[in-house]
Parts: structure tokens; C-alpha cells; sequence
């Protein structure tokens, strides 16, 4: 089991880096260094299904099959957007 405390310092620690990597054009860098390939692929389709889920167009069945990956996946998308602000829903909706 992890040391609860280390996990939160280290997870802190990476956006402050990510935020400092952001402003001087580094983040690109930063993200193959620190993630697999594995781990970009995941993100890459965790990007998707959130883009799906918030524009709507589709049933939810149908992102699944899209995207290749399991009903559960999905729900828990589709779980974490419930619990976002309506601010930061609407700035996704703008960016992505």
C-alpha cells in the first residue's frame, strides 16, 4: 500500500510541475518523459469519452463501441462529470 501522505506530495508536485512546464513550452516533453505510451493511449481515449459524454450525440453504448472500451469506463465518466462545477463543465465544453 502507498504512503497516503508521499502520494498526495508527489501528485501536487506534478501540477505544480506540469503548471511550470506549461509556461516555459515544456509540457510535451514533460508528459512522454513521465507517462508510457500505455498511459497516453489511456488518456488520449479517457479524452474522448469525455468529449462524447459532454456533447451529448451519441448513446453511451455507442462512445463504448467507438471507442473500444468497456461500459464500466464509461460510467465512471460519466459519474465524474456529475461532479464537476458548472463553470469547469462549461470550460470543457469550450475547449475540447
Amino acid at each position: 500500500m502507498h504512503n497516503e501522505s508521499a502520494v498526495e506530495d508527489g501528485w501536487r508536485g506534478f501540477k505544480e510541475l506540469c503548471r511550470a512546464a506549461v509556461g516555459e513550452g515544456n509540457l510535451d516533453a514533460l508528459l512522454e518523459l513521465f507517462l508510457t505510451l500505455e498511459e497516453q493511449e489511456d488518456l488520449a481515449l479517457r479524452f474522448q469519452l469525455i468529449k462524447a459524454l459532454l456533447e451529448g450525440k451519441l448513446p453511451q453504448r455507442e462512445i463504448a463501441k467507438d471507442l473500444q472500451i468497456s461500459i464500466s469506463k464509461i460510467t465512471r465518466g460519466s459519474n465524474a462529470l456529475k461532479t464537476i462545477k458548472p463553470v469547469f463543465r462549461e470550460f470543457l465544453q469550450t475547449r475540447m
